[in-house]
C-alpha cells in the first residue's frame, strides 16, 4: 500500500486555504492541510476552498490550529476551526498548548474531541518547545488525562528532534495514538531559547535529505504506511519559490526522492 504524502499548509503559509488546494492539486498531492484563521474565515473562503478540493481530487489530512490558552478555556474562535475542519471532511485537528497544567489542558483537549466527534476526527496534540507541552511524555501524559478515543499524538520531526527523543522512544507508543505526522528536515542544533526555536519551526526547516535529522529513521519507527504531512515552513524555499505550486512540486519532489533513497515508499501519482 502506498503511504500518503500531504502537504502541510505551513510549507504555504502566506496563502489561503483555496491557493493551498491548488497548490496541493497541481504538484501531484492526493491529500492536503489547511490552517483556518477565524477572522478571514467565512462563507466565501469555505465555497472556494470546497471547490479547489473537489478540482483536483483531493482528501483533507488536517486542518490547524487550535491553541489552547493559558488558563485552558476554549471558546467560539476555537470551534470555528473544528466545525471549518468538519466541513472540510478533515481526517485531524491539530492542537497545541500554552497552558502549563495538565489537568486543565486535558480538560480542553477533551472538550475539543467532543466538538470533533460528529465527523470522527481525531484531535492530535502536538509538543514543541515554544509551548507549555515540550515533550512527548508530556503529551503523552495530557493525553491518558483527556480519556477520550479521539485524543492522539502528533509526532512532528524537527520537534521530535529538538525534544531529545530518539526513534527507539516511539517503539512503546500503540499506533492507535499516532494517525499521521509532520516530517521536515532541518540543522541538527539550535541555541534553546524562545527566539531560535521560533525561527527554527517557522522559517530554518528544509525538505528531507536537505538537512541533518534522522528523518528516515523516525518514519521508519513509527507505524508502517503512517499518512506524513509534509511541513516545510522555510524562508528559504518562500523566497526562491513565490508561486505556491512551483514551491509545492519542488518540496514534493524532494521528499519523494529522499523516501525513494531510504526505501521508505514510492507514491503513485493520484
Amino acid at each position: 500500500m502506498d503511504q500518503i504524502l500531504s502537504l502541510a499548509a505551513g510549507t504555504l503559509p502566506e496563502f489561503a486555504p483555496a491557493d493551498v488546494a491548488d497548490a496541493a492539486g497541481v504538484a501531484g498531492f492526493s491529500h492536503v492541510g489547511f490552517t483556518i484563521a477565524p477572522d478571514q474565515w467565512d462563507a466565501a473562503a469555505l465555497a472556494a476552498t470546497k471547490s479547489a478540493i473537489a478540482r483536483h481530487g483531493l482528501k483533507v489530512l488536517d486542518v490547524e490550529v487550535v491553541w489552547i490558552p493559558e488558563g485552558g478555556q476554549v471558546d467560539s474562535q476555537h470551534r470555528m476551526i473544528i466545525d471549518a475542519g468538519l466541513e472540510l471532511g478533515a481526517s485531524n485537528i491539530l492542537v497545541v498548548s500554552s497552558e502549563p497544567d495538565k489537568d486543565r489542558t486535558a480538560e480542553s483537549l477533551h472538550q475539543l474531541c467532543e466538538w470533533a466527534a460528529p465527523g470522527q476526527m481525531r484531535v492530535a496534540l502536538e509538543f514543541l518547545m515554544i509551548t507549555a507541552v515540550q515533550s512527548m511524555d508530556d503529551a503523552l501524559e495530557i493525553i491518558a488525562l483527556t480519556d477520550h478515543r479521539a485524543a492522539a499524538l502528533l509526532i512532528d520531526t524537527i520537534h521530535f528532534h529538538r525534544a531529545g527523543h530518539d526513534p527507539v522512544d516511539l517503539d512503546a507508543i500503540s499506533p492507535d495514538l499516532l494517525p499521521y505526522t509532520q516530517i521536515c528536515d532541518g540543522n541538527l542544533h539550535c541555541i534553546p531559547d524562545f527566539e531560535h526555536y521560533l525561527e527554527d519551526a517557522i522559517d530554518l526547516r528544509k525538505a528531507p535529505g536537505d538537512g541533518e535529522l534522522r528523518v528516515d529513521e523516525i518514519i521508519k519507527a513509527l507505524p508502517a504506511n503512517i499518512a506524513l504531512s509534509l511541513e516545510v515552513r522555510s524562508k528559504a524555499y518562500r523566497d526562491k519559490y513565490p508561486d505556491p505550486g512551483g514551491r509545492a512540486r519542488s518540496v514534493r519532489s524532494a521528499t519523494i526522492q529522499y523516501l525513494e533513497s531510504k526505501g521508505i515508499f514510492i507514491p503513485k501519482d493520484p
